[in-house]
Formats: structure tokens, C-alpha cells, sequence
């Protein structure tokens, strides 16, 4: 099946979800130029997130296709589902649109930009030759659910994310699940719990903090299973700080990490993982800064730091 009759089954796909083809119609005679945005500062992080329900428009999403390369069309196209599928075109999307913002010795169009993968598999940038004198110290990293897509974007440091719905459906109990991933701290504490709606709130923070930590680390799931490392927050260590114990090889340097975990438009949890800045004269010290936008690519972009739409729960602040 060729190319464009791929895409034409997309759009078609699209059109079963019965979107308003209408909102951004004036939107594409002239497309406006993304928001340029200044570089995060050593201890800043960036986090841009998209509400795929909020999107609305088979133009819009026809012109998110266009910015793909035609790997990602492929990879896009192959997801099933319409929601998923959507999902998947705007984890891309907002991955080349917020990239693009950082304006870095010149001007980047979404479209032009290319990407590898480390030896475990993360995603990173590809400047190309005669972009930049030398690679930007961008990192980023993206997380997507069918609801909210999320993408971090630091300087110096890398940096894992993870978000997930806040009432997401197990399917099993989980304490099973914690039996098979958690460590056996982490399993004690939920087990204390007798709450069910709680202890199920509790395990939702667990797993997008580890999975955070593990992207964050680059090593791939295979390089740190769940059940290799701790993770202590809330009132185990202080009520504001979270932290990772190693069980496997303590004498790693898990001091040299550091945590946010959010609450997202009310509905999701957020949790973002960054290696301490240690270019800056070694000073690790002191809080991290944390900017949110919320934004539809190419439509509009509102900065909701410090409003009710971000909660921080716990970690750096």
C-alpha cells in the first residue's frame, strides 16, 4: 500500500472521530511562526503538553502529517485506532514544533529536523553539519497517553517524563502489579494503604515516577527494571522531596538525580526526572525552576505556570 493512499485512510480515520473540520479554516491561508522561546537556564526545565481532545480539525491534523518525516507518517499510520492514532501525530508534533522554538543560532523549521537514537534506543536530536558550530546542549523527552502528550525539554541535562491519567483502569489489582514491578519497600507502602481509591492513586505516582527515572536514565526498560531501584516520596523522606535508592548497585550516583511530580490539568499525573546540572562549577544546589505551556501547535500557546492547572505534588521546586 502506497504512501498516499495510506494517508488517505487516515483521513478517513479522522473523519469517523467526527471533528469540527471547520475551527481552524482562516488558520492555514498563513500559517503564524511558532513563539520563539529562549533556552531553559542550567537549572530550568520546560514542559509543553497538548490536550488531544482540544484538537479539532482535519486541516490542522492533515498539516501535522505534513511536518513528519515519512518514517514517522509510517509509524503514525500504523498505530490502530483513532484516538491512539491521533495521539501518536501529536506526540510527534509537538516534539518538532517545541524543538523548533529554541531559536539557536538560526532559525529551525519543524520540518527540518532530524533525529537518532542513542544506543539504548532514546531519541535525541541529529543537528545536522553546518547548522550549528557545535550540537545545542538540548535533551528532551516526550510521553504521550491517548489524553494528554507531554514533551520536557532541558539544557545539560537529561530528562525523562511521564504522564499518565490520574483514573486509568489496571488490569489487575494492583498490588498484583506491584508484586511483579515494585521493590519490596515500595510494596510495603502501598500495601499500608487500605484505601483502595488511594492506594490506586498511590500506585499511579509509583509507576510515572520510575518510568520518568527510566527514560530519563536512557539505559532502556531492559537496562533498569522497576524492580532494580526504590523510589521514596511524600512523607517517607519529606513531604516535599523524592529520591531513588538503588538496590542492585548502591554505590551508583543516585544523589546526581532530581524529581518533579505534577498534577496536570486536574486529570493526570506528571512526573519529570533530570540529572543534576554539574557544568555550572558543580553547584547542584538550590531549587529547580519549572515552566508549563499549554498549547496547540500552531494555534495557540498559553504559559499556565502557576495557575490550578499545575499542581506541584512533591520533589524539587
Amino acid at each position: 500500500m502506497g504512501t498516499e493512499r495510506k494517508y488517505s485512510f487516515m483521513r478517513r480515520g479522522f473523519y469517523r472521530m467526527r471533528l469540527n473540520c471547520c475551527s481552524y479554516g482562516k488558520f492555514f491561508s498563513s500559517s503564524p511562526p511558532l513563539t520563539p522561546i529562549a533556552l531553559p537556564s542550567p537549572k530550568e526545565t520546560h514542559l509543553w503538553y497538548v490536550i488531544p481532545s482540544e484538537v479539532k480539525g482535519e486541516s490542522l491534523l492533515n498539516k501535522y502529517m505534513e511536518i513528519l518525516s515519512p518514517s514517522e507518517k509510517e509509524n503514525v499510520l500504523s498505530v490502530g485506532g483513532d484516538e491512539l492514532r491521533k495521539s501518536a501525530l501529536l506526540a510527534r508534533t509537538l516534539v518538532r514544533t517545541t524543538i523548533a522554538r529554541y531559536q539557536i543560532n538560526s532559525s529551525i523549521s519543524p520540518r527540518s529536523l532530524k533525529f537518532r537514537k542513542s544506543i539504548h534506543g532514546k531519541p535525541e536530536v541529529d543537528w545536522q553539519q553546518g547548522d550549528h558550530c557545535e550540537p545545542p546542549p538540548l535533551h528532551f523527552n516526550i510521553s504521550h497517553t491517548s489524553s494528554l502528550v507531554a514533551c520536557g525539554v532541558t539544557v545539560n541535562s537529561p530528562i525523562g517524563v511521564d504522564v499518565e491519567a490520574k483514573q486509568r483502569t489496571v488490569k489487575h489489582n494492583v498490588l498484583t502489579l506491584a508484586r511483579r514491578y515494585f521493590s519490596e519497600h515500595e510494596l510495603e507502602a502501598l500495601t499500608a494503604i487500605k484505601d483502595p481509591q488511594l492506594q490506586h492513586q498511590e500506585f499511579m505516582k509509583l509507576w510515572t515516577l520510575k518510568e520518568a527515572y527510566v527514560k530519563a536514565l536512557g539505559r532502556g526498560f531492559s537496562g533498569a527494571p522497576f524492580k532494580t531501584f526504590t523510589i521514596r516520596f511524600g512523607s517517607a523522606i519529606g513531604a516535599s522531596e523524592i529520591s531513588v535508592d538503588l538496590l542492585d548497585d548502591p554505590s551508583d550516583l543516585t544523589c546526581n538525580w532530581q524529581f518533579m511530580l505534577l498534577e496536570l490539568a486536574g486529570s493526570h499525573y506528571a512526573a519529570i526526572c533530570t540529572e543534576k546540572d554539574v557544568t555550572n562549577e558543580g553547584n547542584t544546589k538550590g531549587p529547580v525552576k519549572l515552566t508549563v505551556w499549554k498549547t496547540i501547535p500552531f494555534v495557540e500557546d498559553k504559559c499556565v505556570s502557576g495557575t490550578e492547572t499545575v499542581r506541584i505534588l512533591c520533589g524539587s521546586r
